[in-house]
C-alpha cells in the first residue's frame, strides 16, 4: 500500500498549485482541485468544489455512514509556497526513502493520506461520516477553510500538517500590527520646523523591544513557551535632506492560548501611550489581522482515539507537542470543532529543497485509517 501513496502523492506534487496570493500570476488550487476530484470521482467518491473567490476552489467530500455516529474531518491543505531557487520544483523525485518536490512536506503528504484514507473506510459501513476538506489559502488568508466552515461541521477533525508522527494539541497565533509616527515636514536645514517622524519611530522600537522582554519574563505555555513580538517592516521619510513627516511600522506580535486581540492591541496602545509626554509625539495605531492560537485537552475523545491508533501503528506512544506556527486547526477549533494536529516526518517547508519521508507518510495514512475506525464506528 505504500506504493499507492507514493504514486499518488507524486501525481499531487507534479500540480503546481502555488498561491496566487503568495507570488502573482500563479495558478493556484484549481488544477489541483480537478485532479482530486476526478481522482475521487475514479474511486467512487462524490466530491463538491466551494470557491472562496474565483479560481480558488477546496474540495469537500464525504464517505457517509449509516447513521448515528461521530463524524470527523480530514484536512490539508491545497496551496503552497513559492519555488525561487528551487531547480524542477514540480518533478517529484524520489531518492533514499524520501520524495522531494515542492509541497511534498507541506503539505501534500498528509493530502495524500487523507484521500488514501476515504478508499480504506468506504466500505466500512461505519456509523459516521468521514469528511475530507481540502482546502485553498492556508499560506495566506484561509479564506479556503472560512468558506468550508460556512458549508460543513463535524464532531472532530483531523489536520495533516506535519508533525514528525506527534501529536500536536497547541499552536501560537499572531497578531498584525500597524503603527504610523507623525512628524513635521521642514528643510533639513531647519531643526527648529521639523519633527523627525523616524526617530519618533525608534523610541516606539524601543517599547517594543521592552515588551518583548517582558513576554519573555511571563509564565510561559507548557507546550509553546512564551509569547513574542517583533519588528516586520518600516518605511518614512520622503528625501535625504527633509525632515521626514511620516513613518510606518508594521509589526507582529505572536500569540499564546487565552491572549486575546483586543488585549493584545491594548497591550500595544499602552506603550506607545507612554510616550505622549511628548508633546510633539504622534503616533497612529491599529490592528490589522488577528488569528487566535489553539489548544485542546490532551484528554479530548479526538486525541485519545488519535493517540490509541498511532500508539498501534508506530508501536509507541507518539509524544505531544505544541507547534510555534498557526494553522487551519485554530479556525475548526473557533467553529466548535475539537481538532488535533498530526502528519508525517520531513524538511524543507518553504525553503528550496522539500522532501517527506515515505515511510513516515504511510505511517500517517495507517494512523489516520485507524483513528477514522476507531471514533467514526
Amino acid at each position: 500500500m505504500a506504493e499507492a501513496l507514493t504514486g499518488l502523492l507524486a501525481d499531487l506534487v507534479r500540480v503546481n498549485s502555488v498561491n496566487p496570493s503568495l507570488v502573482p500570476g500563479s495558478p493556484g488550487e484549481a488544477d489541483l482541485a480537478q485532479f482530486i476530484r476526478a481522482w475521487l470521482s475514479t474511486h467512487g467518491v462524490p466530491s463538491e468544489t466551494v470557491e472562496a473567490a474565483p479560481g480558488r476552489p477546496s474540495v469537500l467530500a464525504r464517505v457517509p455512514g449509516t447513521g448515528g455516529g461521530r463524524s470527523l474531518i480530514l484536512n490539508a491543505h491545497l496551496d503552497t509556497v513559492g519555488t525561487d531557487g528551487m531547480t524542477a520544483p514540480f518533478t517529484p523525485r524520489v531518492h533514499g526513502g524520501r520524495l522531494y518536490g515542492r509541497g511534498a512536506y507541506d503539505m501534500k503528504a498528509g493530502l495524500a493520506a487523507c484521500l488514501l484514507t476515504l478508499l480504506d473506510v468506504r466500505s466500512d459501513r461505519l456509523r459516521g461520516d468521514v469528511i475530507l476538506a481540502a482546502v485553498a489559502d492556508e499560506e495566506h488568508a484561509s479564506l479556503g477553510m472560512q468558506a468550508v466552515l460556512e458549508r460543513v461541521t463535524a464532531d472532530a477533525a483531523i489536520v495533516t500538517e506535519p508533525t514528525e508522527l506527534r501529536v500536536a494539541v497547541a499552536h501560537k497565533g499572531f497578531t498584525w500590527h500597524e503603527i504610523i509616527t507623525q512628524g513635521r515636514a521642514a528643510h533639513g536645514s531647519r531643526p527648529d520646523l521639523g519633527v523627525d517622524a523616524i526617530a519618533h519611530m525608534g523610541r516606539v522600537l524601543g517599547q517594543l523591544e521592552a515588551l518583548g522582554r517582558e513576554l519573555g519574563q511571563r509564565p510561559p505555555h507548557p507546550l509553546l513557551g512564551h509569547g513574542s513580538v517583533h519588528a516586520s517592516l518600516i518605511s518614512g521619510g520622503q528625501e535625504l535632506s527633509s525632515y521626514p513627516e511620516r513613518c510606518t511600522l508594521l509589526v507582529e506580535r505572536r500569540t499564546l492560548p487565552g491572549e486575546t486581540p483586543e488585549a493584545v492591541t491594548q497591550e500595544i496602545t499602552a506603550r506607545l501611550s507612554a510616550l505622549a509626554a511628548d508633546p510633539d509625539f504622534h503616533a497612529e495605531h491599529r490592528l490589522t489581522l488577528a488569528r487566535d492560537a489553539f489548544g485542546i485537552a490532551p484528554d479530548a475523545p479526538i486525541v485519545q482515539s488519535l493517540q490509541a491508533a498511532a500508539t498501534h501503528v508506530l508501536g509507541q506512544r507518539p509524544a505531544v507537542i505544541g507547534q510555534s506556527f498557526w494553522m487551519d486547526s485554530a479556525l475548526l477549533a473557533a467553529a466548535g470543532i475539537p481538532t488535533v494536529i498530526f502528519g508525517p516526518c520531513g524538511g524543507g517547508a518553504h525553503a528550496t529543497e522539500e522532501w517527506v519521508d515515505l515511510s513516515s507518510a504511510e505511517q500517517c495514512r495507517q494512523t489516520l485509517t485507524a483513528t477514522v475506525r476507531s471514533f467514526c464506528a
